[in-house]
């Protein structure tokens, strides 16, 4: 009998398999805004914050977590270079979200185009052999004008880039100022209620793009995770990747979360824009994903 329990259970599986149906959830993480995202706190250092979440991320078995650059932020914080490397020699790849970070419905399509192209030399010479051709649109902002939004596409197709889509978030960034305010303020405390929070928040933000993938696909897709390199985000990065293992799900690359039909008209900037995918539905981060009593607001007020 358990012979045959376990023979059945193996060919249900097979078939699982063979259907493309995933038996665990699969996740792709990014960050962006490298190399110097949100306030530093006393103590740390862009390199440091970078080689404690490369190093989450190799502990983890996350692979290829790709690292979104702003070439800008080497102008406007010296020596925050360091990080690229460290990213680079921890064996993550990097991928162009702009020079200036600047949102597309502010631009020409030729301001736009140089932003992308101004990014490149760095991007070359620090990925090294790596590829570095994905794009992440600062703010997630693809244009509210059709003719803006098309002629962003056009230039991405033609530059040769697939755009790295968002799937999950749940607004990490918020956490990374006020980290930065109890850590001089020396409040163990503040700090813990903001780890019990983004954890939550992270939690919620599972919850909700699954549904929302069933709802539009009817499925599980392999989800994008947008997260930022931020002081807070390298404390929280060994548990929050726990809370996804705990979640049952399993770590791949961009590429292969991104080879799902769902993400079609990302992968080729060619083909039309699709209005209905999942990153285009996402539940407001700042909305109900935040843990109740833990608001924006509350965020903002804590550790002044």
């Amino acid at each position: 009998m358990r012979a045959c329990s376990l023979i059945t259970a193996f060919v249900l599986a097979a078939s699982a398999a063979g259907a493309g149906v995933a038996v665990h959830p699969r996740l792709a993480i990014t960050f962006d805004d490298l190399p110097a995202h949100g306030p530093l706190p006393a103590g740390e250092s862009r390199s440091a914050i970078a080689a404690t979440i490369a190093k989450a991320l190799n502990d983890a078995g996350a692979p290829l977590v790709y690292g979104m650059i702003n070439g800008v932020l080497e102008e406007r914080e010296p020596g925050s270079a360091d990080a690229l490397a460290q990213w680079r020699d921890a064996g993550l790849p990097l991928g162009n979200h702009g020079w200036s970070h600047t949102s597309l419905d502010t631009m020409t399509p030729e301001a736009f185009e140089a932003e992308l192209i101004r990014n490149e030399p760095l991007l070359s010479a620090t990925a090294q052999a790596q590829s570095w051709h994905w794009f992440r649109y600062p703010y997630l902002d693809e244009g509210k004008d059709p003719a803006v939004r098309d002629a962003a596409r056009a230039i991405l197709a033609r530059h040769g880039y697939r755009i790295a889509a968002v799937t999950m978030s749940f607004a990490d960034y918020s956490w990374n100022e006020p980290y930065a305010r109890c850590v001089a303020k020396g409040d163990e405390t503040a700090i813990g209620g903001l780890e019990q929070s983004y954890l939550a928040a992270a939690e919620r933000a599972i919850t909700a793009s699954r549904a929302a993938s069933k709802s539009i696909y009817g499925r599980d897709i392999p989800y994008v995770l947008l997260m930022h390199a931020g002081a807070f985000d390298a404390r929280m990065a060994p548990r929050l990747l726990a809370l996804y293992r705990q979640h049952g799900f399993r770590f791949v690359t961009l590429d292969e979360a991104e080879s799902d039909p769902a993400y079609r008209a990302d992968v080729d900037p060619s083909q039309p824009f699709d209005a209905t995918g999942l990153q285009h539905h996402l539940p407001a981060p700042d909305g109900p994903l935040r843990p109740a009593g833990f608001d924006p607001a509350e965020l903002t007020q804590i550790c002044r």
